[in-house]
């Protein structure tokens, strides 16, 4: 009954057609972090903030999970022990491959927080800078991301599932963003098997046990394959 915690980033969603961040001509190379991805940016031009992420969710309606995502539901319903799935993207890829035990660290394109009161509701399609929040009535709807300088979701439950792992993996991240670069060394230290999934070693590459180069799609799902018929 082996505990498997998964660490899920851009990379998995990259093939089914979502921009990432920093890829050369990724998102960060047409928009300054400081004036999307901030609460001073939001402050800043809360329109250019609101459009930025309805433009994110109109793409990540237009596509479809690939065989990774696929083969992480399958894992997480065929195998004999526990399988979580953290994840740093903010589409719904995940849900609809089929994947149920996930969390969302950085929150999610289909959820609206209101910045006066912290109540949360599902976000229309289209959002606009100035909406009004339905509990408290404050014109200060924003998408319900996590941005630079704000802390993660769910962090003490994280760090739990992540130190009471047999194996921990981590698909298609950066190494960069922390806490969740983080996540392979405290894994290591509670005696985890710790497996990269990449195009290339992470920033955080050297942490990990095992490396797996290429396309999620074929490496995670032949890895499922290895792990469900063992």
């Amino acid at each position: 009954m082996r505990k498997i915690v998964i660490l899920t980033g851009a990379g998995i969603s990259a093939e089914s057609g979502i921009e990432t961040f920093r890829a050369e001509d990724g998102l960060w190379a047409q928009h300054r972090v400081e004036d999307v991805a901030t609460p001073e940016g939001f402050m800043r031009d809360p329109e250019l903030v609101v459009e930025f992420y309805n433009a994110r969710r109109a793409q990540a309606a237009e596509v479809a999970p690939n065989a990774a995502h696929r083969a992480l539901a399958q894992l997480e319903a065929e195998h004999d022990g526990e399988v979580v799935v953290i994840t740093q993207n903010v589409d719904d890829l995940h849900e609809r491959g089929g994947t149920k035990a996930l969390y969302h660290m950085h929150g999610h394109l289909k959820g609206a927080l209101c910045a006066s009161c912290d109540h949360r509701w599902p976000a229309p399609m289209v959002m606009a800078a100035g909406d009004a929040c339905p509990s408290c009535n404050a014109p200060a709807a924003r998408p319900d991301i996590v941005w630079f300088g704000e802390m993660p979701y769910d962090m003490e439950t994280l760090v739990d599932h992540v130190t009471q792992a047999d194996i921990f993996v981590a698909i298609g991240t950066s190494g960069n963003v922390y806490p969740a670069a983080g996540f392979v060394a405290e894994a290591r230290r509670a005696g985890a098997h710790t497996i990269e999934f990449n195009l290339e070693p992470s920033a955080v590459g050297n942490q990990f046990a095992e490396h797996r180069i290429g396309p999620a799609s074929q490496t995670v799902t032949a890895w499922v394959a290895e792990i469900l018929e063992a």
